[in-house]
């Protein structure tokens, strides 16, 4: 089994390692084929993607999809950030050995998973909000 050298650059020297404190959406997402756990978390500014960390319980192909998402997000608009998929992961890491694939998965479900909780948290803070307005 061989990496390309950007898959062993970003699973040696990982970018976007961590947590954001006050993260405005979080997603985390396992794979029981092979005991990968990615917790990714996202900080949003005027609709883009300004700050995305990950935690990861795995092996060097998951560390190297998962930070090579993180860069391909930053910067993004939510949706251009949602579409993010493993073919994107695997162009941009100039390819997966075949037994390696789903490893490029777990980077955009759990970016994915972190966008709609940013949503769902969004909507629950307007809904709050106009039921404060409305008691006024």
């Amino acid at each position: 089994m061989f990496y390309s050298e950007k898959v062993l650059d970003h699973s040696l020297n990982p970018r976007n390692v961590g947590e954001i404190p006050d993260a405005d959406g979080v997603g985390t997402i396992g794979d029981p084929r092979c005991g990968d756990y990615l917790k990714m978390s996202i900080k949003v500014k005027d609709g883009r993607l300004v700050d995305v960390k990950f935690k990861l319980c795995g092996c060097p192909a998951a560390i190297g999809t998962s930070s090579v998402t993180t860069e391909l997000a930053i910067g993004k608009t939510l949706e251009e950030a949602y579409q993010i998929c493993d073919d994107d992961i695997i162009r941009a890491l100039g390819g997966l050995p075949d037994q390696k694939i789903h490893c490029s998965v777990l980077g955009p479900a759990a970016l994915r998973l972190a966008i709609l909780d940013y949503i769902s948290k969004a909507k629950k803070r307007a809904s709050a909000s106009q039921d404060q307005h409305s008691a006024s």
